[in-house]
């Protein structure tokens, strides 16, 4: 057997999964298993390297055929060197992610942002497949967002391009505090936490709608909402949708990309969400801007970063 095959791993505070693709980035196999962050970052690298040998021999492949892996991470990464500079929520700091597991497996491993190596499992066989230059944005409880740029991921200076969720659109005297420090964050207003803090804004304010603060308020609470009429809610998806199309438009004159991918739990609302954004983004860039140009929901689900990730030795070496 000649064919080979390319691991990612998505490393998450609670739990890692790690995925089998192969060269045209379909998910072959996926294990998952616990992190197990309290036990420290050895421990986790030890738990990973166990992981990967687990699926290879777990599966019809053999350990020659495995062309390398690749691991996306929550958290402030030097790419350079493979290292982890700070990931909260693994509780590192300071951690050569990329050494450690290649002295472990004996492969060569790859790094990346877990938002983008969810836009590169996008753009590999997802939702952007077949196309050089794409732009994901991803609606959970933040905003987050990765750049493909002829077919690679585009990092940036420090490896911080991408940091999508904090364009600046909202207008300072209707802005609030961004987790980053700075005002009128699209995140503010666009991610899973803004929108629920919009509608529970709206119910103290006694304004006439069927969402209460006597249940637990979702986004989804808030789409469906807005489907079945409620005013209120409706108001609330327009101004999120609003500012994503605007922050998209501001994108676009800046890379033009042919697609833009909307993944996480947000983009699950369907129409009422993507007919707002397409509508409000022609209306923001000079026509040239729209022809050949789509917004259109991810495909790869909770999937893209393991996918991404198997892709970070494939895409970004050829």
């Amino acid at each position: 057997m000649s064919e080979k095959i390319y691991i990612g791993v998505d490393l998450g505070g609670t739990s890692i999964k790690v995925g089998i693709c192969d060269e045209q980035g379909s998910l072959l196999h996926t294990y998952e298993g616990p992190t197990g962050t309290e036990d420290g970052a050895e421990a986790v690298l030890d738990r990973i390297a166990q992981y990967v040998r687990k699926i290879v021999s777990d599966s019809t492949y053999q350990w020659e055929q495995v062309a390398g892996v690749g691991a996306g991470i929550a958290g402030f990464l030097d790419l350079a060197n493979g290292t982890v500079l700070l990931a909260p929520n693994l509780g590192w700091k300071d951690v050569a992610v990329k050494q450690e597991l290649e002295s472990r497996l004996g492969l060569p491993v790859a790094i990346d942002n877990d938002a983008n190596v969810a836009a590169l499992g996008e753009a590999w066989s997802g939702a952007g497949a077949g196309l050089k230059n794409i732009v994901a944005f991803t609606l959970g409880t933040g905003v987050g967002g990765g750049i493909i740029v002829d077919g690679r991921i585009y990092q940036g200076f420090r490896g911080m391009a991408g940091e999508l969720g904090h364009i600046k659109v909202v207008p300072d005297l209707e802005a609030i505090q961004c987790g980053c420090g700075q005002l009128g964050c699209v995140e503010t207003v666009a991610s899973a936490t803004g929108i629920i803090r919009m509608a529970k804004d709206a119910v103290q304010r006694g304004e006439a709608t069927s969402l209460s603060l006597n249940e637990t308020i979702t986004a989804k609470d808030v789409f469906d909402a807005a489907k079945d009429g409620d005013e209120v809610a409706i108001r609330i998806v327009k101004r999120a949708s609003y500012y994503l199309g605007k922050s998209m438009a501001a994108v676009a004159v800046v890379l033009n990309p042919q697609r833009f991918v909307i993944g996480g739990g947000v983009s699950r609302a369907g129409d009422i969400l993507f007919d707002e954004i397409r509508k409000v983004y022609a209306q923001n860039v000079p026509e040239v801007f729209t022809q050949g140009v789509d917004i259109v929901p991810a495909k790869l689900g909770n999937n893209a970063g393991v996918v991404g990730a198997a892709g970070l030795n494939l895409m970004q070496r050829s």
